[in-house]
């Protein structure tokens, strides 16, 4: 898609996610709300929790570890498609899965994967990347652009932007739930940026009261 003077204005967001995780998830609704009412522009970036605790799954509860054993499938798809479709289909194509897997509570199996890229209108086909190793170098690569930026204690999302200096300002989350909308959302996010920009700030945190609230 070309540039135009209005894409040109607005800021990108890089906004890294996997799409099992619903608190990423309701994150990156979140976003599609901060670019309606700030000059954003989000370009979508595959992590991966799996990638993330290949080496502690020893010390994980086994319904985690199956989590992440599961949890190849999805992201390994996600770089097949945007190896052969380009980046511009990741955005589709996790609200496609995301809307299955968190909103409707749909299942991690090929059926779902099929659906969603049918709707996001790529090939069912790519969904035999879910069980191959063949994209694992771009998807490893694409997970360390993104958790580089903030360390390896966190997980998904992470969002980075320009800071003033020029370097990028990256932060994990927030986790919010139920997704901002509007000037809430407005809210939010020029509230995290001052945070985040801040020289020094590294942790605002309190513990979790409610579980994700999905539209």
């Amino acid at each position: 898609m070309p540039e135009t003077s209005e894409t040109a204005s607005r800021t990108p967001a890089d906004f890294w996610f996997d799409p099992i995780c619903p608190w990423a998830w309701m994150t990156s609704r979140w976003m599609l709300e901060v670019e309606k009412v700030r000059p954003v522009e989000v370009r979508w970036h595959v992590m991966s929790l799996s990638v993330l605790n290949e080496n502690r799954l020893d010390e994980l509860p086994r319904q985690y570890v199956d989590l992440m054993e599961a949890g190849w499938g999805p992201v390994r798809v996600l770089i097949a498609a945007e190896q052969k479709h380009g980046p511009e289909v990741l955005g589709p194509l996790y609200t496609a899965l995301g809307t299955r897997f968190h909103n409707r509570g749909l299942p991690n199996e090929r059926a779902t994967i099929v659906d969603a890229l049918k709707e996001a209108g790529l090939p069912g086909e790519l969904a035999d990347a879910a069980d191959t190793e063949v994209y694992d170098e771009r998807l490893r690569a694409s997970h360390e652009e993104g958790i580089s930026l903030v360390g390896q204690e966190v997980g998904t999302p992470v969002i980075a932007v320009p800071g003033a200096d020029g370097r990028q300002t990256a932060f994990f989350g927030p986790v919010v739930t139920p997704a901002p909308k509007g000037e809430a959302a407005a809210r939010l996010w020029d509230g995290t940026l001052m945070v985040a920009s801040t020289p020094g700030f590294f942790e605002l945190k309190r513990t979790r009261t409610e579980d994700p609230k999905f539209d």
